[in-house]
């Protein structure tokens, strides 16, 4: 039998290994938690539910960092308030981070330039598709994809980055021997966690 984590009995050691799994997921692309799911409220209230890719993880700062392209429902639930939920599951590790905390788009800005500088410019062209993201199409194929551009710039004005602020943290591991299941909250940059019923 493997032997247990060291984060098992230690609330922040659990925190610690989850801004970890997350820090490591914005950098490997074959990493579960390089594509979790978020959660946004639309203006009707209704809830909506997509996979982004995770392009940066800050545990000292608490944030998380991941790209839309500004004509999206995302980015306009977004500007319109939206809080934002995050959940990723590693089957391998048997470890499940649920992330609640506001939300903020960048469009036009430095960190929206900083992210766009960091970018591939094979991720960059998505930005640039015709016509906007979400629009009924006749057939699947009927939008236009540009081209690779080596200078960046198809594509710019449509693309925003996204910072989500946590500040709820629920984080679940499981294992036959007994699961751990934690709920941390933030107060101002500290951390408050407590262990829950799993």
């Amino acid at each position: 039998m493997d032997p247990l984590p060291p984060f098992y009995d230690d609330l922040d050691a659990f925190r610690a290994e989850a801004w970890r799994q997350l820090g490591e997921g914005a950098e490997r692309g074959r990493s579960p938690f390089h594509v979790p799911a978020l959660a946004t409220v639309d203006g009707q209230g209704r809830p909506r539910l997509r996979t982004v890719v995770l392009r940066a993880a800050d545990a000292g700062a608490g944030t998380l960092r991941f790209h839309c392209d500004a004509r999206s429902d995302k980015a306009r639930a977004i500007a319109g308030g939206s809080g934002a939920a995050l959940h990723v599951y590693d089957a391998q590790t048997k470890l499940q981070v649920r992330i609640e905390g506001s939300a903020r788009l960048h469009h036009g800005d430095a960190v929206a330039a900083a992210a766009w500088a960091g970018s591939r410019a094979m991720s960059r062209v998505c930005y640039g598709i015709a016509p906007a993201p979400g629009t009924p199409l006749e057939e699947g194929g009927a939008y236009l994809m540009p081209e690779e551009d080596p200078d960046g710039r198809i594509g710019r004005e449509n693309f925003c980055a996204v910072v989500v602020r946590a500040v709820f943290l629920d984080l679940l591991y499981l294992d036959r021997r007994g699961h751990r299941r934690a709920e941390y909250r933030r107060d101002g940059d500290a951390w408050t966690g407590r262990w829950v019923v799993p």
